[in-house]
């Protein structure tokens, strides 16, 4: 069978679903499904094509502003490609009006993951932008899916909270489990903080969801610098949020305990989380984030706040729940510095039993299959399918 991946870059322009589109199409076309994933070009993809290991990917030229990721030439790829599904990945962006046109021509049906870009913060923030996308286009992309999928529990109250009604397949994201002693390549820290000093790792997007400018004001007022803990903020800038955390550190003068790390992928990504102490991802807004599922695979102790929507974290004690507050995190931080490393140690172990237990491949592999087949074929939904 043949199933279309469809989203607005098939590279780490992406964000943290980029790895997650990357193994899920890898592991749909090991199970012998002709895969073929459909982007908009970007300056990053001719790097990251590499990663690829569906049956074949796509680029198409953006028409406007590269934002927009609208590339009217993805029609006739998908006509040629001629799919008996197509797999939406994201909303927001010219490639659903795409995705719609096709389902309008051929009457074939769709599948949509947000990725938490219908949550309540990702809706109101830009609200008039996504009121008007909505008007245009993705309101009715929207309807006439005939599944959603949603990360968690509370993705599928998101759906509903918007007012959609179609079925939701609520599977997670999953997470590969490092090799033991793989990674020697050393942190990009290395050799610029003090010796013993523990490092709290945020890694992700720069954005304002992120909760990172509260982030810095917690940590300054928990002194966190003066218990020999340091902060690492590894990620690539969006929107020009960097500037603004750049900013935020000399004005706190934190510039001896916070550095800004940069985008960091492969081996150096594996290096930050590899050497780190602790992880904290203090967000306002999220889908189900891989890179907390990578820190818990490294063993790491997390801080987490609900919109994370990881409540097995905190339910397993393989996290410290926070709000996005300047005072809670800093609570939460103190929390975290005033447990043993022994309580520390066993608190990331919780968290990497959970990813073997909760988040493996194969299982998500078998549920998103069992999805797509309910879809084509029809008959009764799987089990994990809420309709």
């Amino acid at each position: 069978m043949k199933v279309a991946f469809l989203t607005g870059s098939l590279s780490r322009q992406a964000g943290g679903f980029f790895p997650i589109l990357q193994r899920l199409s890898a592991e749909i076309t090991d199970q012998a499904w002709d895969v073929e994933a459909f982007g908009v070009n970007d300056p990053d993809y001719e790097v990251d094509r590499v990663g690829w290991r569906c049956s074949h990917t796509t680029v198409c030229q953006a028409l406007g502003p590269h934002r927009l990721q609208y590339a009217p030439t993805m029609g006739r790829e998908l006509t040629r490609f001629d799919p008996e599904l197509v797999h939406l990945h994201g909303l927001w962006m010219g490639v659903s009006a795409v995705n719609h046109r096709w389902h309008t021509k051929t009457g074939r049906p769709y599948l949509i993951s947000a990725h938490g870009m219908l949550d309540r913060w990702a809706v109101g923030h830009q609200r008039w932008k996504k009121r008007l996308v909505g008007w245009l286009y993705e309101n009715r992309n929207l309807r006439d899916a005939a599944c959603l999928h949603g990360l968690s529990v509370q993705e599928v109250e998101d759906y509903r909270r918007y007012g959609l009604r179609n079925p939701v397949a609520v599977i997670p994201n999953g997470v590969d489990l490092p090799a033991e002693g793989a990674i020697t390549q050393p942190p990009p820290w290395q050799g610029t903080i003090l010796d013993g000093a523990r490092v709290l790792l945020f890694l992700g997007r720069l954005h304002a969801k992120k909760g990172l400018l509260e982030l810095l004001e917690g940590w300054r007022r928990s002194g966190a610098g003066r218990r020999d803990w340091r902060l690492m903020v590894a990620g690539w800038d969006d929107g020009g949020h960097q500037a603004a955390l750049a900013h935020a550190i000399t004005e706190k003068q934190l510039s001896g305990e916070v550095r800004l790390l940069g985008p960091q992928f492969g081996d150096a990504k594996a290096a930050c989380l590899a050497h780190a102490h602790a992880f904290i991802l203090p967000s306002h807004s999220e889908g189900l984030p891989v890179a907390v599922l990578e820190a818990w695979a490294h063993r790491l102790p997390a801080i987490l706040t609900p919109a994370c929507n990881l409540p097995s974290g905190f339910a397993q004690d393989a996290a410290i729940r926070i709000a996005t507050e300047p005072d809670a995190i800093a609570e939460g931080l103190e929390t975290l510095f005033a447990m043993s490393d022994a309580a520390r140690a066993e608190m990331g172990q919780r968290g990497r039993k959970l990813v073997e237990t909760s988040f493996s491949w194969p299982a998500i592999t078998e549920q998103m299959i069992a999805t797509y087949r309910w879809m084509l074929q029809g008959g009764a939904p799987p089990a994990c399918v809420v309709v």
